[in-house]
């Protein structure tokens, strides 16, 4: 799966291979070989990749190649998959997102809305501290 991401990151950067190879300082060959799987970047390299294409190592190594589309140029933006609402409204947080944020049982979630744009879940902890700043005017 890297070699897949690793062409499709590269080419949403608008990188040539000898471009990539230059930034992280292998042949524009060794990116060949890492796309089409001839062989595959050990972890230096890995995390070399993974920093230049702007994409966690577990991304690059690891996200389904349809999760990759808006990678670049958002570092810290993530897309974490399609939970399914329980009968009593519950979701399971994918295992990704949980750790990504930290998130661990009896954490505490403020769920947040908007019509037209859908919900978000924010730690209540950091919700409460800057909705105090916001009343006592920062």
């Amino acid at each position: 799966m890297i070699g897949k991401n690793l062409q499709k990151l590269r080419k949403m950067m608008n990188l040539t291979q000898e471009a990539l190879a230059e930034k992280v300082g292998v042949a524009r060959q060794t990116i060949a070989k890492w796309e089409t799987e001839e062989s595959t970047p050990d972890l230096e390299m890995s995390g070399r990749l993974a920093s230049v294409l702007e994409v966690s190592l577990d991304d690059l190594v690891n996200a389904p190649e349809d999760e990759l589309d808006n990678r670049p140029g958002m570092k810290g933006k993530h897309m974490f998959g399609v939970v399914t609402v329980g009968d009593k409204g519950q979701i399971v947080i994918p295992v990704r997102a949980r750790r990504v944020f930290n998130i661990n049982p009896g954490d505490q979630l403020m769920v947040l809305g908007d019509e037209n744009s859908g919900i978000a879940l924010v730690n209540a902890e950091f919700f409460m501290s800057v909705a105090e700043g916001i009343k006592n005017g920062f």
